[in-house]
């Protein structure tokens, strides 16, 4: 079965809605591992509230853009998620599906690997702590996490609790 990784962002409410995603992919999606999550500042929002992000390497037989497109963001929406002009308004979860193995497309709704891996260390690091080794792009995600590393800010981790 394929392995996949999906990002996972929120700024309203994170503490609640960080740990809400997790379970309900967990009813689509075979959760093998979920990255620390950290308090990130906003990229492009000045003034909004931070995120909390991490990542999740999921299994899962449920084809890239049908996971994209009817689970990623069913949840999203069952969840409150307003999506608006604005890419960087405040949400209570974002989903993202980051990479999913065999798998490269340059489609511009669903873009495989995702462009935000090579772009935005609050993606890239905690990819590369679940799946260090991996190559994309023809190097390691860790070598990725850490090129991004050094423009990332203060990255705090934070406890989130399942049950």
């Amino acid at each position: 079965m394929p392995k996949a990784i999906i990002a996972f962002g929120s700024n309203i409410e994170p503490e609640k809605y960080v740990p809400l995603a997790i379970r309900r992919l967990g009813e689509y999606v075979r959760i093998l591992a979920i990255s620390p999550v950290y308090r990130t500042p906003p990229v492009g929002a000045p003034g909004s509230p931070p995120y909390w992000n991490g990542a999740l390497l999921v299994e899962t037989d449920i084809p890239p853009q049908e996971l994209h497109d009817r689970v990623l963001r069913g949840i999203e929406a069952e969840l409150g998620r307003v999506r608006s002009a604005n890419p960087n308004a405040p949400r209570t979860i974002d989903l993202d599906l980051v990479l999913y193995e065999g798998v490269t497309s340059d489609d511009p709704r669903l873009p495989l690997p995702s462009p935000d891996l090579f772009r935005y260390a609050h993606v890239a690091i905690p990819v590369a702590d679940i799946v260090p080794d991996w190559q994309v792009g023809g190097q390691r995600v860790r070598e990725l996490a850490d090129r991004l590393r050094e423009q990332a800010g203060a990255f705090e981790v934070v406890t989130v609790t399942l049950d």
